[in-house]
């Protein structure tokens, strides 16, 4: 199988949340300006130290350590999903040499990896291909509730929902997505026309993603309601819904807010291209 991830880099990262599918909230109050930096303002989990990482710091390397750790490849330190289920990598905390070493060797020489969420500066050789601000939220006491017209999505339903994802653009879709958690969708005369699911999954917490509507059927405030089901499903595990946006997303932004999700660190979508010569090799690993 190829290593390189998939072409759509900047869709997977301008579209961490869903940007085009919300409803417009003209009437709603702009959000406050986020400044850049974390912005913690959630604790850490019971038991932990302050000074410990959050899980959320970087929910890739969390999940792929933890409930995903069946879908990791692995070189050295540095994680991926296959390439037909997720874009995401996964750097340590602390990136040093031969981790950016086993990435270039992850991601193909001259390739482009996404970096979601990395802060830091890259090695001589990595060049940087598109940055932007983003936001993560996290439930604050948003009023989950199931849905009694959502039906839950599986792999017979994945070529109607890479149709409404190529109509939509909500953010990295591939054939196995569905595999990381719970999607549900609504239907009208049989068509797929909403649907919204599980990304990431560090432990004890749950990324919504996918949000997105069919263009014929926006304004019913059908986002919402699988917004609110998705998290009750997280809910119920015992787990703790939170999401990511483009941080110009304001209309994303607005509508997660008033659902009742808070605002925990700003973060930085970003794409960097490997060097196109790479060094020693170290064989991939799964699992």
């Amino acid at each position: 199988m190829s290593t390189r991830p998939p072409k759509d880099i900047e869709s997977a990262l301008r579209a961490a949340g869903d940007r085009d599918a919300l409803p417009h909230l003209a009437d709603a109050p702009a959000p406050a300006p986020y400044p850049a930096g974390d912005h913690d303002v959630l604790p850490h989990p019971a038991g932990a130290p302050a000074s410990a990482p959050h899980p959320l710091d970087n929910p890739a390397l969390g999940s792929l350590t933890g409930p995903h750790a069946h879908f990791a490849e692995r070189r050295g330190r540095v994680l991926r999903y296959p390439e037909d289920v997720s874009p995401w990598l996964a750097l340590p905390d602390e990136p040093d040499a031969d981790d950016w070493a086993d990435l270039a060797a992850l991601a193909g020489p001259g390739a482009e990896a996404p970096l979601a969420g990395f802060t830091g500066r890259l090695p001589d050789g990595w060049e940087v291909t598109f940055d932007i601000g983003g936001v993560q939220l996290v439930d604050d006491g948003i009023a989950a509730a199931p849905d009694a017209e959502a039906v839950r999505l599986g792999h017979a339903d994945v070529p109607e929902m890479l149709d409404l994802v190529a109509r939509t653009r909500p953010g990295p879709f591939l054939p196995r997505t569905v595999e990381l958690g719970t999607y549900l969708g609504i239907r009208r005369d049989g068509a797929l026309i909403a649907m919204a699911g599980e990304r990431l999954h560090p432990p004890g917490w749950t990324e919504i993603s996918a949000v997105c509507t069919d263009p014929a059927f926006r304004g019913e405030g059908l986002a919402t309601r699988l917004i609110l089901a998705v998290a009750h499903g997280i809910r119920e595990r015992g787990e703790t819904p939170f999401l990511h946006t483009a941080a110009g997303n304001t209309n994303a932004i607005r509508l997660y807010e008033s659902l009742g999700f808070r605002l925990r660190r700003t973060t930085r979508f970003l794409a960097a291209r490997a060097p196109e010569h790479l060094g020693g090799e170290r064989p991939v690993g799964v699992g």
